[in-house]
């Protein structure tokens, strides 16, 4: 009965669960829906990320919300991409063990490798930006803050670090971070959320420490950090927006949720 009365549900369920849902439930009754990263990209048709493929979701029935680390790469790979052009990309995921009321879960003593290569990250990323070439590999580490990422990327054409700087700067959700100015950490980022006065403490934007940017031989490194509590969140407003074609312009769409939820 609920469901007869929404224009469109968001489903967020376990993983595998909101597939279920989608043929079980939502197809059946012609009722849009978004999923989250859990979810197999073939399972639902369309993964969104609203600053690389806003417009390819307009007016679509099911949409993925990729993983809080997928949308993380995105979000710094897609300036990367626009300014210089990517020949490959190498990344290692450094994943929080849990999530901080996860108390059931760990590792709480160890490093946990995920042997299989490549990790989901980098196959999720080209679902999104499709002719993009990218391997990650990742592993689990006794934290429950935030993940981090630490990103190789062998460019298609010269540019200097402020020019990547730039376009960080630049780039929606990414907030360049400095080591010196006391944040050189996790715990500290999130401190810093907290001194926002956001809601949770949450740290919707990607940080990039800039001291990490340097450019070798023509290949970019960098680290950045991902709050997978809240980096996707913004994203789920902007793909409401998009399948209920509210906002046709996906730059509009980004900064009318950016200024609703005080993004930076």
């Amino acid at each position: 009965e609920l469901f007869e009365k929404l224009d469109l549900v968001v489903d967020c369920t376990p993983g595998g669960i909101g597939a279920q849902n989608k043929t079980d439930i939502y197809e059946k009754i012609g009722l849009k829906a978004i999923f989250e990263g859990g979810e197999d990209h073939d399972a639902i048709g369309s993964s969104f990320n609203a600053e690389a493929n806003y417009a390819d979701n307009i007016g679509e029935d099911y949409v993925r919300v990729v993983s809080c680390n997928t949308t993380g790469l995105c979000r710094t790979l897609k300036p990367i991409y626009d300014i210089s052009g990517i020949k490959k990309v190498r990344a290692v995921m450094v994943r929080r063990g849990a999530d901080p009321s996860d108390v059931k879960k760990g590792p709480i003593n160890s490093i946990v490798p995920t042997t299989e290569v490549p990790s989901h990250h980098g196959p999720d990323v080209q679902t999104i930006i499709d002719d993009i070439n990218v391997m990650t590999m990742a592993l689990l580490v006794p934290t429950t803050l935030m993940h981090t990422h630490n990103i190789m990327v062998e460019l298609e054409d010269k540019i200097t670090t402020d020019d990547v700087l730039d376009a960080f700067e630049n780039a929606h959700r990414v907030l360049p971070v400095q080591k010196s100015l006391k944040l050189g950490s996790t715990a500290e980022i999130m401190e810093y959320a907290k001194d926002l006065g956001r809601s949770r403490g949450d740290m919707y934007e990607i940080p990039v420490w800039k001291e990490s940017v340097n450019i070798e031989n023509g290949e970019l490194f960098y680290m950045q950090a991902v709050h997978q509590e809240s980096d996707v969140v913004p994203e789920n407003v902007d793909a409401i927006r998009a399948m209920l074609e509210l906002e046709e312009d996906g730059e509009k769409s980004i900064l009318k949720t950016n200024k609703a939820m005080g993004i930076l």
